[in-house]
């Protein structure tokens, strides 16, 4: 009977043991969002772009990605303890220069690598030969801003799929409270009423001052007034709010 009882509690051990070794299958990424906090190549510490994050999301069977410019989807496999991306991946196609446009090759061909992943509490860490991104759970990293109160800076006008970003930008701002709106075309001041409703606002009719606004500062007060006209939908992803229509939207940052 003793003989027994220890070859059923080694047998228990060993399947303990086993389960324990078996590697995470991904579903501690499910539902989150995680922000790069820093990034190594080759040993040395490799910048980004300014004012750029790598941004990982995570759904069931699911990766997206943005690093600052276009936002990239596709399926993704965890398993193994390294992140397996499928072949078919959709892009926005908005103008990415310079920088921002070598970031998105990059982070592509760093996720395409097939890069390990190592998770700790909020803490995720992806690895490849020369790189590792060291990320943070959003929640923990730029918890969201409130819609209310905050003063949200355009930085770009959406058109489709594409972004554009007209001389003037700096200028344009809003803040909301309540069923109020106040803000600036960059070259008048506005105010009107907005309604509300889950992930909704609506925009009446707004008022303007009256100053005589010429060439791009013209062009910008009309594609911010027609930016904000009717329903929208709204997102706020920690200190970004996104507007959108059926045919395009504003994307505004809080003022720091």
């Amino acid at each position: 009977m003793i003989a027994l009882a220890a070859t059923v509690l080694l047998a228990l051990t060993a399947c303990g043991n086993e389960s324990a070794a078996r590697p995470d299958s991904g579903a501690s990424l499910t539902g989150r969002t995680f922000l790069s906090t820093s990034v190594t190549e080759n040993g040395k510490p490799r910048p980004l772009a300014a004012n750029t994050r790598v941004r990982l999301q995570f759904t069931s069977g699911r990766i997206s990605w943005n690093s600052g410019c276009n936002s990239s989807d596709t399926t993704v496999s965890a398993s193994d303890g390294r992140l397996s991306l499928g072949k078919e991946i959709t892009s926005t196609a908005m103008g990415c220069m310079g920088a921002l446009q070598n970031q998105d090759t990059w982070i592509g061909r760093v996720l395409l690598s097939k890069p390990t992943w190592k998770l700790d509490g909020d803490k995720l860490v992806l690895s490849t030969e020369t790189t590792t991104i060291s990320l943070l759970d959003k929640e923990t990293a730029e918890p969201d801003l409130a819609l209310d109160g905050t003063k949200w800076k355009l930085t770009s006008i959406v058109s489709g799929q594409s972004a554009s970003f007209p001389a003037g930008l700096e200028k344009v701002w809003l803040t909301l409270n309540g069923e109020r709106v106040t803000g600036s075309t960059g070259c008048n001041d506005f105010q009107g009423v907005v309604a509300r409703a889950t992930g909704k606002v609506t925009f009446g009719e707004l008022a303007t001052t009256r100053r005589a606004c010429a060439g791009d500062a013209a062009t910008m007060e009309s594609l911010v007034l027609k930016g904000l006209k009717g329903e929208l939908t709204y997102q706020i992803d920690s200190s970004t709010l996104q507007l959108r229509s059926t045919a395009g939207g504003l994307d505004f940052t809080a003022a720091r």
